[in-house]
């Protein structure tokens, strides 16, 4: 953030102009702008995937109290980064737009200089999860290998005849014992018991791999799967940013004589709804649906996941509507100029706005929650990867969708769906294209949330026995624990 201030505020690191007219970019300004602009993306890659579950690794399943509020963790974990969102989309933009660039970003480099010392103030006191597996992506591979070279074995009839060890190891160990699942059971094989150590239950250097580690390896395939749905939602939330503006800067943004609202700043609208939406998904949607479903969550992730994705269908719906109408206001009032301002407030927007802000509180932090809940032990890292990636992804495969649609349609002399000029375009033939796949994407998430199995595992403390399975707790007798 220093170097990007840096890049914006001194002047021979920035194109000169003169009558408002600038020069090109030199390649060594380019170069130095592109610079800071990567090593932010570095610094986020190191902060964003660990973050969440650094701060969520800070209760203590064991306790009680803990286990309950840490339900909460995730809601107000992306309260309060929306309510830094809210400060860049309301003023941030403002300042950038009307004071400068370099005082743009100046401020949120002191910001995070300031979050730097405030983070190292608490480390005397934060918890660190001790890592309880040597290499857990070795374990990943040592699975896959092991069930390769036993695939012309028969599996055993019963789950109970593969390799595990014993609850007394994983009451020693400290680790979790995750259940047998019936799906994926190819990868069983991994733990078919070798001739060797068919009654040895609690030796950990065993060569066959466990039915815990096998159903990690299935964890992780569970979330790819889950991921992969996430995309075109991932896709759908990058047009705040992207086309929604662009669609913001042709309408009508006065407000009063003296004002004009930043198009960007219309994304505050999100943060708004949002905001309002966590404390009442938190404080009352959940007790009413857990006194409903008996589940602490009130509602599993895939079904809070389900409602997020509907939402967006919805508010996708509602942006074609309003660009149809944004097309016939343009026909109307016969609107050609690409800077020519369409007579329609840029309030028609609003809606779709705060209804992608309510979808977020459903999939945004159901999907950080699922992904940190549902990955193998001692890789709650991989699971806030695989959020980031897929916002990261969705965004890369909105450039690549808008690239292709306007080349294409684009050629042969045919009116472009997504040309400069979007006063003389067919962006309402876009947000049709957008429902459709959402639609479809929404169908497949259904059919791929049916086919999920959540975790199975025992939290194992020495005076108590559970078995946990999507945030439902299970008392145990002492004579076996399968569920």
């Amino acid at each position: 953030m220093i170097l990007l201030t840096m890049a914006v505020s001194f002047k021979f690191m920035k194109p000169t102009c003169t009558n408002g007219v600038c020069n090109k970019a030199s390649p060594l300004q380019i170069a130095f702008f592109y610079s800071a602009l990567y090593i932010i993306a570095i610094g986020a890659g190191g902060t964003k995937p660990n973050i969440s579950t650094f701060g969520a690794d800070q209760f203590d399943d064991y306790n009680p109290h803990e286990k309950k509020l840490k339900v909460s963790f995730f809601n107000w974990w992306m309260f309060s980064s929306f309510v830094g969102a809210l400060f860049a989309t309301l003023c941030l933009v403002y300042i950038q737009e009307n004071l400068g660039w370099g005082l743009g970003y100046g401020i949120p480099a002191v910001g995070l200089l300031l979050s730097l010392f405030i983070f190292y103030l608490g480390t005397p006191i934060y918890r660190h999860k001790v890592r309880k597996t040597k290499s857990p992506a070795r374990e990943l591979f040592q699975v896959l290998i092991a069930a390769f070279n036993n695939r012309k074995l028969q599996l055993p009839d019963s789950p109970s005849e593969l390799q595990e060890f014993d609850l007394q190891y994983y009451i020693q160990t400290g680790k979790r014992q995750v259940h047998h699942t019936p799906v994926l059971r190819c990868l069983d094989k991994a733990a078919i018991k070798d001739g060797s150590n068919n009654a040895d239950t609690s030796n950990p250097s065993s060569s066959s791999c466990t039915v815990t580690q096998v159903e990690g390896v299935k964890l992780v395939f569970g979330m790819m799967l889950i991921w992969l749905v996430t995309l075109i939602p991932s896709t759908i939330w990058a047009q705040i940013n992207t086309l929604f503006v662009k669609q913001g800067t042709t309408l009508d943004r006065n407000l009063g004589p003296n004002f004009q609202i930043p198009a960007a700043s219309l994304g505050s609208f999100v943060t708004f709804s949002m905001l309002l939406s966590v404390p009442m998904y938190d404080r009352f949607f959940v007790p009413f649906m857990r006194k409903k479903t008996g589940n602490p969550r009130g509602i599993t992730l895939l079904q809070r996941l389900g409602i997020g994705f509907a939402i967006q269908v919805i508010a996708i719906a509602i942006a074609y509507a309003v660009e149809v109408r944004r097309m016939h206001v343009i026909s109307m009032h016969h609107v050609v100029g690409p800077k020519e301002i369409v007579p329609m407030s840029i309030f028609w927007l609003l809606p779709q706005y705060v209804l992608l802000g309510i979808a977020d509180v459903f999939n945004a932090i159901g999907l950080l929650e699922f992904f940190y809940d549902q990955s193998p032990e001692d890789m709650q890292s991989l699971g806030t990867t695989f959020f980031t990636s897929g916002i990261g992804v969705g965004n890369f495969l909105n450039s690549f969708l808008v690239t292709m649609v306007a080349k294409i349609t684009g050629t042969g002399g045919g009116k472009s769906w997504i040309g400069n000029n979007l006063n003389d375009s067919h962006l309402d033939y876009y947000y049709g294209f957008l429902l459709v796949i959402s639609a479809l994407n929404l169908g497949v998430f259904l059919w791929a949330s049916s086919r999920y199995v959540y975790k199975k595992e025992t939290l194992q403390a020495l005076n108590e026995d559970c078995i946990r399975i999507d945030g439902k707790t299970m008392d145990t007798s002492p004579l076996g624990l399968q569920v």
